[in-house]
């Protein structure tokens, strides 16, 4: 079993930066590749970024690619999202999930609970 748990949601002005982290503790906590979801109201949730356990590969969505930035720091089992130029199509709960590579973007066995994140007009 491996448990996550989001930080670093927020408030913030379209345009502004927030960092999200994920803390995964559990015996095996660090054999998994680590991604990003989110869902707005009213949507279904979507994949937004992930990196592979080593960190050697990273996969962003269209919709984020070259304003958010994904790492880990696998001492630290935590991974992060680096969220920079915010638009308010943004807004969401943001996800923090653990699985295998392969159906990164689509299958994850381990979720967080979640993070809100809000970016005003």
């Amino acid at each position: 079993q491996v448990q996550l748990e989001e930080s670093g949601g927020g408030l913030v002005a379209a345009g502004g930066s927030l960092r999200l982290s994920c803390a995964a503790s559990g015996r095996t906590a660090g054999s998994y590749a680590m991604g990003w979801f989110r869902q707005a109201p009213g949507k279904e949730r979507e994949f937004v970024a992930a990196i592979s356990r080593f960190s050697s590969l990273t996969e962003y969505s269209d919709s984020v690619k070259g304003r958010f930035t994904i790492s880990r720091d696998i001492a630290r089992n935590t991974v992060f999202l680096q969220m920079n130029s915010l638009r308010p199509e943004d807004t969401a709960v943001y996800y923090c999930a653990a699985g295998s590579w392969g159906t990164v973007q689509y299958k994850m066995d381990y979720w967080g609970q979640g993070t809100q994140v809000t970016v005003s007009s």
